[in-house]
């Protein structure tokens, strides 16, 4: 029997346009002024939660759990806008770009999604959700701590993010950086009556 451990996630593929604004807010960053390691345009994605190391074995029941959550949810009408970071702007490890608009599904769809993994094993996050895509990433000890002020001040047109289906993913690591890999895809109840 494999008791291979894989490490996966339930994410929300984004619109296209993400790629052109990680882009633009790329450039405003001084790579002389330190590093962002950039995540690769193909692995953008939103975070509903993340699992963590998962038997094979498990797949299956993830799947099926997923599924009844997504023959549960309607389509969620989200807006990409505003930037920040975590922890702090001074010494940020995370760049992302914010989430407006039905937040509250949004909230809603993510508990769902805690207490039906719950029960297999995979606990709920202590952390509260704060929904964003992450753009980028800063590791320490660098020589310059990255100057973000020009990213968190970059204005631009919010991009609408409907949400239909949440995806399964594996992420193997390799030294090149994880990849990805879509196990199931779980479309949302059709919006009709």
């Amino acid at each position: 029997m494999d008791h291979k451990l894989i490490r996966t996630f339930v994410a929300v593929p984004v619109p296209e346009p993400v790629l052109a604004l990680q882009k633009t807010l790329r450039s405003t960053i001084d790579p002389k002024r330190g590093k962002i390691k950039w995540v690769r345009p193909d692995q953008l994605h939103l975070t509903v939660k993340f699992i963590g190391d998962t038997p094979e074995s498990s797949f299956n029941d993830i799947r099926s759990v997923l599924d009844g959550i997504a023959n549960n949810t309607r389509p969620i009408q989200l807006n990409i806008e505003g930037t920040g970071c975590f922890p702090k702007k001074e010494r940020p490890r995370v760049l992302w770009a914010g989430i407006q608009g039905e937040t509250e599904k949004l909230n809603t769809l993510v508990k769902a999604t805690q207490s039906a993994l719950d029960p297999l094993g995979f606990f709920k996050d202590d952390k509260p959700y704060h929904p964003h895509i992450t753009l980028g990433r800063a590791r320490y000890p660098q020589k310059h701590t990255p100057d973000v002020s020009f990213f968190l001040d970059a204005p631009y047109s919010g991009i609408p993010f409907g949400i239909e289906k949440i995806q399964f993913i594996s992420s193997e690591l390799f030294p090149n950086g994880p990849v990805y890999t879509i196990l199931s895809t779980h479309f949302f109840m059709n919006n009709s009556v």
